[in-house]
């Protein structure tokens, strides 16, 4: 009979005391998977992966904000840039893509974000090598939207669905009239697409207070440029101008039908609340972000940089204490377990004795509980990390469901590899004293109590 197996009948000896010492490691050790594989998702979801454009413009303001309100819609949009802004971006020789976003509203049923945007929206990947699935077929008319799996499921809409727009977020009850037609589903991916509806930007412009005052419009561009303000005589020509090239639609007097209504709106009258680009190379991003910050006009946010701040200063110290506290756990666990085993010593005394007498060298005696100290350790250790996959893997579809969040079930962390290593000299330090104890036994003295 090996020392092992000799130290696993000692271990189902006692077997209640044994099997409750062992599962309060498990418990820890499942708590610190848990942990460390919802912190890896995280960081997965807030990364650069949940993206895939070099830079976010915006208006000036909070880096952060325009990432979470342009990329998680879980912020207001800072302030809205002029349509010509964007033309601009779009020609400059760095930009090899430019799409431009306009936010602010939400679904009437559900409250999901409305982003308006342009086709070409949908044939940038979402993800490095992950396109966009989507199942039927892209804007062709101005009211056509396509809707996140999530919004699909929720609000139980298919193609053909109508859907209408709450001006100025869940909390406002002005509802729009102009109703748009799910034109396209996205198959989920596991990111704030998700829960998000999309409508074709041309539609957006033309509904009910998206298109600016012509006059306030023209003096804010002007503005936004460093342009001189025209005189009240330069101003009337250029509204009379534009007003004769693409016609009188006052959207605010109600005076025409909004339901399917299409007409040309100036761009000077359009505003974008973000403008996503991917430049040609690293090196234009890095230069067109220096440029916005130390012009007046907006600014361009390398999205994983304000990201790794949050990351950094919130979301990292609630792990590491999470770890602390998971740590404690096991480190109380093995407490437990010395305790055991130092406890039974006292009722193995002649056990030992009659080891001893019948050959067993003051090493083996002292392997032995070592050996069980160690399998109490490891073995509840293995428990725990079977328990924390398993509890990831049952909570997965659960998650996904109530989210849209798409977990793994097979997520890994490497540091799981140091589980079982620290586990292991844990064992060991735990099972030292009650093994101390053993080797010192006095033979002839405990044959003879």
């Amino acid at each position: 009979m090996n020392l092992a197996t000799i130290a696993w009948k000692s271990i189902r000896e006692r077997g209640l005391a044994s099997s409750l010492t062992a599962l309060s490691v498990a418990l820890g050790v499942m708590l610190m998977v848990a942990v460390l594989v919802i912190y890896g998702i995280l960081q997965s979801v807030f990364s650069q992966r949940a993206i895939n454009y070099d830079l976010i413009v915006g208006a000036k303001g909070d880096p952060l904000q325009l990432v979470l309100s342009t990329v998680y819609h879980i912020s207001p949009p800072i302030e809205n840039l002029p349509y010509r802004y964007f033309q601009e971006l779009k020609k400059d020789p760095r930009v090899a893509v430019a799409i431009p976003v306009a936010m602010g509203d939400v679904t009437e049923q559900g409250g999901f974000p409305i982003v308006g945007t342009v086709p070409e929206f949908f044939d940038v990947d979402y993800a490095p090598k992950q396109p966009f699935m989507v199942k039927g077929h892209g804007f062709r008319r101005d009211f056509d939207a396509y809707i996140g799996d999530r919004v699909a499921r929720e609000n139980g809409w298919g193609l053909g669905s109508k859907l209408k727009l709450v001006h100025g977020g869940a909390e406002s009850d002005h509802v729009h009239d102009e109703e748009f037609e799910v034109v396209g589903i996205l198959a989920p991916t596991g990111t704030p697409h998700d829960k998000t509806v999309y409508v074709n930007l041309k539609g957006f412009y033309q509904i009910q207070g998206h298109d600016k005052p012509l006059k306030e419009a023209i003096e804010r561009e002007r503005k936004f440029f460093g342009e001189p303000a025209l005189t009240d005589e330069e101003l009337k020509s250029e509204i009379a101008r534009i007003q004769k090239k693409y016609g009188v639609h006052d959207h605010s007097a109600g005076g025409h039908d909004h339901h399917g209504h299409s007409h040309d709106l100036p761009d000077v009258q359009k505003e974008v609340t973000a403008v996503l680009l991917q430049c040609k190379s690293a090196i234009a991003a890095n230069l067109m972000a220096g440029e916005l910050k130390k012009g007046n006009q907006g600014q361009g946010v390398n999205p994983i940089v304000p990201m790794q701040r949050l990351f950094t200063e919130f979301l990292a110290p609630a792990q590491a204490m999470f770890l602390v506290m998971t740590a404690l756990i096991v480190l109380v666990s093995g407490i437990g377990i010395f305790v055991s085993i130092y406890n039974s010593m006292s009722a193995r005394r002649r056990e030992i004795a009659i080891m001893r007498a019948l050959g067993a060298q003051r090493g083996t005696v002292l392997t032995i509980v070592l050996a069980e100290s160690i399998i109490l350790c490891v073995g509840g250790g293995l428990l725990g990390l079977l328990l924390g996959h398993g509890l990831v893997f049952a909570a997965a579809p659960i998650v996904a469901a109530k989210t849209g969040l798409l977990i793994d079930p097979r997520a890994f962390s490497t540091y799981e590899l140091v589980v079982l290593p620290v586990l292991l000299l844990m064992g060991a330090l735990v099972g030292f004293l009650p093994g101390m104890t053993a080797y010192q036994t006095d033979v002839a003295e405990s044959l003879n109590n």
